[in-house]
């Protein structure tokens, strides 16, 4: 599971925990800050779980690093990881902080629960729906926007796309990469998930596998659908087929849930989603069903790719870190 579930000698309680870290992907500490923050909380977002009530922050200074570099680059990282609390409804109260050859970056995140208040991942049905609350193609937008200064990487992708796009898609990466799922988790309850979990190192076909085989009844997961960054396709086809996002095996970095939905609740749960009154515009879709079968997922030979456009752009990390405890801002475009 996403969490470890624990059940409490006192008053019918369960304490749920998880804990996540890894090393910088992105080039702005605040924003790498709210991704690794965003990270740990997803996985408790995962169980249905809303609130967390503690976080401590798990950080690696790199030894590599001059004196100059490390005043300005770790405390932005730790803002940005606070600042993704607070946004989440919780905070930092510790951790630990080591000199390690890299920069690692990450943390705890602790709740004690009713039984109500989480929701297992077991209890897909035949006739479920499958549903994603955030694109795919993170690995490819963070490394085709590393590629723009290596000419034998761009040369292979600079036929599909512009610099300009790759921009475009490594802000939208960075922007998707830092959105708490909380919202999807309290439409979870609202509309009866049945089961659910978070896309990240596995991509999404290996987590749908993971969740399939922990699931009570006999059943597969079918994905119809991949809804995809913009272009991030075109990058990989013309790539060779780089890192198998087509296939969902492309590593995702605090990606969406997946979430196992009754097919007559999963329009309302995605309209609510991209609400500005509940769901402040995130989106979500519709990406496959759930049929019987032998605990299995798979997506079929040729997949609808949904290509989700760029919605704008992050400021920089001086911006955002003049802007106490809020979300990365958004230029319109």
């Amino acid at each position: 599971m996403d969490s470890c579930v624990i059940p409490l000698r006192h008053g019918g309680l369960s304490l749920v925990q998880t804990t996540d870290f890894f090393y910088p992907l992105v080039e702005d500490p605040y924003m790498m800050g709210r991704i690794a923050c965003a990270n740990v909380l997803s996985d408790l977002y995962a169980m249905g779980i809303t609130e967390c009530d503690n976080m401590l922050m798990l950080l690696s200074v790199s030894q590599k690093m001059n004196e100059k570099e490390r005043e300005q680059v770790m405390p932005l990282m730790m803002k940005g990881f606070r600042d993704a609390a607070e946004e989440g409804g919780t905070s930092v109260t510790g951790g630990q902080t080591v000199i390690n050859p890299w920069i690692i970056v990450g943390g705890v995140a602790s709740v004690v629960c009713q039984p109500n208040d989480f929701i297992m991942p077991e209890n897909a049905v035949p006739g479920d729906v499958l549903v994603l609350t955030k694109p795919l193609g993170t690995q490819v937008a963070v490394n085709a926007h590393q590629w723009l200064d290596i000419p034998e990487k761009w040369n292979k992708i600079k036929l599909v796309i512009s610099k300009e796009e790759v921009e475009q898609a490594y802000q939208e990466a960075m922007l998707n990469m830092a959105t708490l799922n909380r919202t999807a988790a309290a439409l979870m309850h609202k509309f009866n998930a049945h089961a659910a979990t978070d896309i990240t190192g596995f991509g999404i076909i290996g987590h749908a596998r993971n969740l399939a085989q922990q699931q009570r009844n006999d059943v597969a997961f079918v994905i119809h659908n991949l809804p995809i960054i913009s272009k991030m396709a075109a990058i990989s086809k013309a790539g060779g087929n780089l890192f198998g996002l087509l296939q969902g095996t492309s590593s995702e970095t605090s990606g969406g849930l997946l979430i196992c939905l009754p097919r007559e609740q999963a329009a309302r749960f995605c309209a609510e989603m991209k609400s500005s009154r509940v769901g402040d515009g995130q989106q979500a879709w519709i990406i496959g069903i759930v049929e019987k079968g032998s605990r299995c997922a798979r997506i079929i030979d040729k997949p609808r790719i949904i290509e989700v456009p760029y919605r704008g752009s992050v400021v920089n990390a001086q911006e955002a870190s003049n802007n106490n405890a809020s979300p990365p801002q958004v230029q319109q475009t």
